[in-house]
């Protein structure tokens, strides 16, 4: 079984350092002109379910410094709900402050408008916690976001993603990740995808996907792994970046844990006006 050694700094784009001149064999870079990390930009204008991703920034008050993860629409009853990693919502076991979503985000341009954050959700383990390799099967979370005048988020995106729950030990072949990785090779406001097979990567608890065909860079976190149609993780983390054969870490939503947590939200987000 792959022993994971993370980089734990993946939604922060300050930890960005230089790279290998090729992390990613190249027999191994499935996605079509994918660069040494696997990825490549998506082709603007950004359709279909790609619309539904986008930017979830926030504030961690105590340090004063934003955040900016990736996040996407999920189908709920409520028509509010947004996907993104735990992390991303809890710096080192802090809440984070103004949170707001921006789907479909281009080049600076929240295509789909600005969607403030009402409320919050993740694992119970999470909270005033920090970042650990044994949280990482449960590094996903959701975010109910206010509706506007002209009605609630899937009322202007259209329907979110369905979520995909997969058994532990479940490979998957032809994942797409997507996100807005940041740094010196990347802009951090372009959408960018990368395609990869995922394999099981942790014996206990209700596992986690590993990707080697993709290595996540910083501001990557909490962007959507599509299958078939639906999602069926979040990106979570990576190995450091100085590692010439590098991986992403994926939290699948296949859990009770995550089940009981998407209902509990919908329920919640259903009566919120």
């Amino acid at each position: 079984m792959l022993r994971l050694v993370l980089c734990l700094a993946l939604l922060d784009p300050s930890g960005v350092a230089e790279v290998p001149r090729r992390n990613i064999p190249a027999r191994e870079v499935l996605t079509p002109q994918g660069d040494r990390l696997g990825y490549a930009p998506v082709p603007r204008p950004y359709t279909g379910t790609r619309r539904l991703t986008g930017v979830l920034v926030g504030r961690d008050r105590e340090t004063g410094r934003h955040i900016t993860c990736g996040g996407t629409v999920v189908r709920s009853r409520s028509r509010s709900l947004v996907l993104t990693a735990a992390h991303c919502l809890r710096n080192h076991g802090r809440v984070l402050e103004q949170l707001a979503f921006l789907p479909g985000y281009d080049r600076g341009r929240p295509v789909e408008g600005v969607w403030p954050v009402e409320r919050t959700w993740v694992p119970s383990r999470w909270r005033g916690r920090g970042f650990g390799p044994d949280l990482l099967p449960y590094d996903v979370g959701l975010a109910g976001v206010s509706a506007k005048p002209r009605g609630r988020l899937e009322d202007l995106t259209g329907r979110g993603l369905r979520p995909l729950p997969t058994r532990r030990g479940t490979p998957l072949r032809g994942l797409e990740l997507l996100g807005y990785p940041a740094g010196k090779q990347y802009p951090g406001n372009r959408m960018y995808r990368c395609v990869g097979d995922a394999v099981e990567g942790k014996e206990r608890g209700p596992g986690v996907l590993v990707t080697r065909n993709c290595h996540a860079a910083a501001g990557g976190s909490g962007g959507p792994a599509l299958y078939e149609g639906g999602v069926a993780g979040v990106v979570s983390s990576s190995s450091p970046l100085r590692d010439d054969k590098g991986f992403t870490v994926l939290s699948r939503l296949g859990s009770r844990t995550f089940t009981r947590m998407y209902e509990q939200a919908d329920r919640i987000m259903l009566r919120s006006k």
